[in-house]
């Protein structure tokens, strides 16, 4: 179980991961060398699974971000899900590297979503190609949802910043 100063820690870690240890500290009135404990401790557990930015990616070239709905005619089961895992990570090692996430889950009258970005409709249409060729798996639907990335109206981009407040405010309600 995370206590409540880890939670801290992580919450601000989420909103800037570039943060040094004795800017934290000084923001969770801890020490520096407590903060740096914390952050080791949380990273071998797991809790902290990398760092990284969140870049404009339509400055980086990508107009279009999709949700692929994934719906199987028979949900995979057993030893089918070890084998469709395995054959799924070993496909990504050469690509399509636009793929951020690949996971099963249930909703949307699906088995598995995607999200991927994408340089321009052509690149989509190859991701789209790529996920039927996983036969195996008796695909009865792929459908997706697509995001224009230079779309002027923006509601709220992506960004963890409102995820960290939800943590500290899921730690206080706990508490009560």
């Amino acid at each position: 179980m995370v206590r409540k100063l880890e939670l801290r820690l992580i919450s601000e870690l989420m909103k800037n991961s570039r943060e040094s240890d004795r800017r934290l500290a000084i923001r969770l009135g801890v020490s520096q060398p407590t903060v740096s404990r914390l952050r080791n401790r949380l990273e071998k557990e797991g809790y902290i699974k990398e760092y990284t930015i969140i870049p404009d990616l339509s400055k980086l070239g990508y107009r279009i971000m999709a949700i692929t709905f994934v719906k199987l005619r028979v949900a995979v089961t057993g030893k089918a899900v070890e084998e469709a895992r395995k054959v799924a990570i070993e496909s990504l090692k050469t690509g399509p590297h636009e793929i951020v996430m690949l996971e099963r889950g249930i909703g949307c009258a699906s088995h598995g979503v995607v999200i991927s970005y994408h340089k321009d409709y052509t690149e989509y249409r190859k991701l789209r190609k790529w996920l039927a060729q996983f036969n195996f798996l008796d695909v009865d639907r792929i459908e997706s949802f697509l995001i224009d990335l230079n779309d002027r109206v923006r509601y709220r981009p992506f960004t963890f910043k409102a995820l960290a407040q939800h943590v500290l405010l899921s730690e206080k309600e706990e508490k009560t």
